[in-house]
This record gives structure tokens, sequence and C-alpha cells, in this order.
């Protein structure tokens, strides 16, 4: 499968590093150029490419960018994906690095508002996992002790292509409903940071409450 990683940082690198090594085609991009890209694609296989050409037929594409940095994103950074292509988001909001974000402080979704500056149709993933955890934590399915992690979306299809991709890395997905339920994984969730199985997500996402918690 070909895909798109606009985003280089922990999760970025963690997500290159383990797709290539499950032999999907990878390019990946920063905001600063892909000669700064020099030594991850040498070590992985992947393609550093401009932010403008990341998406370039992809059929994943993943945004794990700051999120006060995605409305800097080119316009149109997405149009040349395949169709159908699924978009995933990683992002988490943090005001004292991202400034304030009126819309998600009053109540939007993180993932919703990354939606609407994206134009697109978003899958949230990846966001409640520490990097080095993503990294290195994998397992067989049907392993003990398993790490899940939280899969939400609008879209059943595009779902269930993420949920096959964070199988294949080692984790048991768990459907954590649709965008507009996100909130139940963004920082200061019951799940947000931690390396739980499939039930203790699934009681951990049923435990949140939409009062932000503390960061």
């Amino acid at each position: 499968m070909k895909i798109g990683i606009i985003g280089a940082g922990h999760i970025g690198s963690a997500l290159t590093t383990r797709f290539t090594a499950l032999g999907h085609e990878v390019s990946v991009a920063n905001s600063r150029g892909p000669e700064t890209l020099a030594d991850l694609a040498a070590s992985t296989g992947a393609k550093a490419v401009n932010v403008g050409d990341a998406a370039k037929g992809a059929a994943v594409v993943v945004v794990t960018i700051p999120e006060f940095k995605v409305p800097e994103l080119p316009a149109g950074v997405l149009d040349g994906a395949a169709p159908g292509a699924v978009i995933i988001d990683t992002n988490n909001y943090y005001p004292e690095r991202d400034g304030r974000i009126e819309a998600i402080e009053n109540g939007e979704t993180e993932s919703g508002w990354v939606a609407g500056q994206l134009g697109r149709a978003v899958v949230k993933v990846f966001n409640n996992i520490q990097a080095q955890h993503l990294l290195e934590m994998g397992l067989p399915a049907g392993s003990a002790g398993r790490i899940a992690l939280p899969v939400a979306g609008d879209d059943a299809a595009s779902k269930a292509i993420v949920m096959r991709l964070v199988d294949d890395l080692g984790f048991d997905p768990v459907d954590a409903g649709d965008l507009d339920e996100s909130w139940r994984q963004q920082p200061g969730s019951p799940v947000y940071g931690k390396d739980y199985d499939a039930e203790g997500v699934r009681r951990a996402l049923a435990e949140a409450t939409p009062q932000r918690g503390p960061r």
C-alpha cells in the first residue's frame, strides 16, 4: 500500500519505520524539507519528499503535526491522494503549545476541527500511545498483554482499513465510535497515554467525560 506521512516528529517517524518494515511504500515529509529527512529515509527505505508531494497517489495519508500547524498546510495538500484515500489524524491539542483554538475550547472535537481545516473526513488513531511504544511494543495477534488502540471515524470502510493497519502493526484495534465520540481519546481522557488491552480501552472510553481534564 502507498502511504503518505505528513510530519516526521516522534509519531511520524515511528510510523514511517513500522510501515516500511511491513513492506508499504512510504513517502514522508516535514516542514523543513526532504533534505532534513535523509537519515530517516536511509534507515527505513522511505522516500523523503516535500509536503506538497506526500499525498500523491497515496491510499492512506497520515497527518501527524502540531495542531496549530494544520491550517498552515499548503492548500490542496491532499488533492493528489488516490481516490477514496483514508486520512488519518494523530494530532492532539495542547493549548500551551498550540495557542487557544476557540472551536476546540468551545467543544468541537480535536479531530473534527482538523477535518474541517483539511476539508476531508479523517480517522482518529495513534494519538494516545507513546511513540516509543508504537515503535517497539507491537505483538502478534492473540498475544497476552497486546496493547489496544482506539480508532474513531465516521466512514466504516475507512475505519476498517485503519483497523487492519493497526492490527498489522501489532496492536488490537478498538472501534471508538464516530468522530463526534473521539473526545473520549483526547488528552486528559482515561485512555490517553495508557497501554491498556482491548477490554481496558473499552472500559476507559466508557468512563470518559466531556469535561477537559489536565494535560
